[in-house]
């Protein structure tokens, strides 16, 4: 069963709020994919979560465009991955980059919807959507045991208020 979790934010201080308590939940070996236009606020999500995991708040935690991938020290590590220059999973083999993705770190992949194969079942996903100049919907969802029991959590904290 798929669960889903919706949330409004209206900053981008309300986007990263949201990205630490998800950060807050995670744990090794989890996997979170990012869709969303650009200027959604997928790094500003990210942010938010390397923040949850433990990231030093003087961390400037930026866009992995051209590295590929960031990796940042927190109470577990935190891989920042973009796919947004890849097309295909032999791309993501070639780059090494599924040792991030099945590794002992949490991965937060940005433009996870270009190659969404490459990801793990387990992965939760959310989707950024633009509603306003500030405004955003934050989708949540994830098939898998892991991925539904963070849901769950992560909705219980905010009491299902579908406002932060």
């Amino acid at each position: 069963m798929k669960r889903n979790v919706t949330y409004s934010t209206t900053s981008e201080e309300e986007t990263i709020l949201l990205g630490r308590a998800l950060g807050s939940l995670l744990k090794a070996g989890d996997v979170v994919g990012l869709e969303g236009a650009l200027g959604s606020g997928k790094t500003r999500f990210a942010k938010g979560v390397g923040t949850g995991l433990g990231v030093a708040e003087g961390t400037v935690i930026t866009s992995p465009s051209f590295a590929l991938v960031n990796d940042y020290e927190g109470r577990v590590r935190f891989f920042h991955l973009d796919l947004y220059r890849l097309e295909h999973v032999d791309d993501i083999l070639l780059a090494g980059l599924d040792e991030y993705l099945y590794g002992d770190g949490v991965s937060v992949v940005e433009w996870a919807d270009r190659c969404p194969q490459a990801l793990p079942e387990w992965a939760l996903s959310v989707t950024l959507t633009i509603t306003g100049e500030t405004q955003r919907r934050i989708d949540f969802s994830g098939v898998h045991a892991r991925a539904q029991a963070v849901l769950e959590t992560l909705a219980s904290t905010f009491r299902r208020t579908n406002r932060l």
